[in-house]
């Protein structure tokens, strides 16, 4: 028996967003599956229901990878319906799945299991946040979280920015929302006033803030980005 296929759909970064995260292909899409791997089951499937699922909810197979599954069983265990010749989508809580998300690791074992992987178009905080930047998209780099100790993260900081101006590359980089005023706090604390620093809030969503400024600029505003989703881009 072939394996089945293993669909990556994209999901709403906001919840006023939804409408601008659909295509025609993955409301088709979603409508030809009845089994998902998802981050969190509870949003995952309010997505189906905003996207236009017909397929009536209680016919779902919803395998839940969220961080206590993820701890307690195999990886295997969320294969099983592609091993016997079923499609299958994977779901993360916010934007693309596998990028800054747990379920890269489904993909991974799906590639070493022969199974096909299938991207549909959706967005991505990361490259909208480049997009907006106005920094170089010929070349960066994203860094995931920056090192909480201070120590370690003024080192990382200031690594960043020189290999920025060295390399001309923009990094990129995120913070858990409650502690993101201190990070860029931090940033302009560190960086030199030159530098170019992309702060995106909350992409898509109704109250969305985009804002390209050099560090002496950032420093002479007042901001608040405090719980807020929010990209970090620096170009040196």
């Amino acid at each position: 028996m072939a394996n089945g296929i293993l669909y990556l759909i994209p999901v709403p970064l906001s919840d006023d967003a939804a409408f601008q995260s659909f295509t025609a292909y993955l409301v088709e899409t979603i409508n030809s599956l009845d089994e998902y791997i998802v981050e969190n089951e509870k949003t995952a499937r309010k997505f189906l229901k905003l996207a236009g699922l017909k397929i009536p909810q209680s016919e779902l197979k919803i395998h839940d990878y969220g961080k206590h599954a993820r701890d307690k069983g195999n990886i295997n265990d969320f294969l099983g319906g592609l091993k016997q010749g079923k499609n299958v989508g994977l779901m993360s809580e916010a934007g693309c799945p596998g990028v800054a998300d747990p379920g890269a690791s489904i993909v991974a074992r799906a590639h070493q299991l022969g199974i096909k992987v299938v991207p549909l178009v959706g967005p991505s905080s990361i490259l909208l946040a480049l997009m907006a930047s106005g920094f170089s998209g010929q070349k960066f780099a994203f860094h995931g979280y920056l090192p909480i100790d201070k120590i370690d993260r003024a080192k990382e900081i200031k690594d960043l920015e020189q290999q920025s101006a060295r390399e001309k590359q923009t990094q990129i980089f995120i913070e858990t929302p409650f502690r993101n005023n201190q990070l860029l706090a931090d940033l302009l604390k560190i960086c030199k006033p030159s530098s170019l620093l992309c702060v995106a809030s909350n992409v898509t969503a109704a109250d969305e803030n985009i804002q390209s400024l050099t560090i002496g600029e950032w420093r002479k505003r007042s901001y608040d980005y405090h719980k807020k989703p929010t990209i970090f881009l620096l170009y040196a």
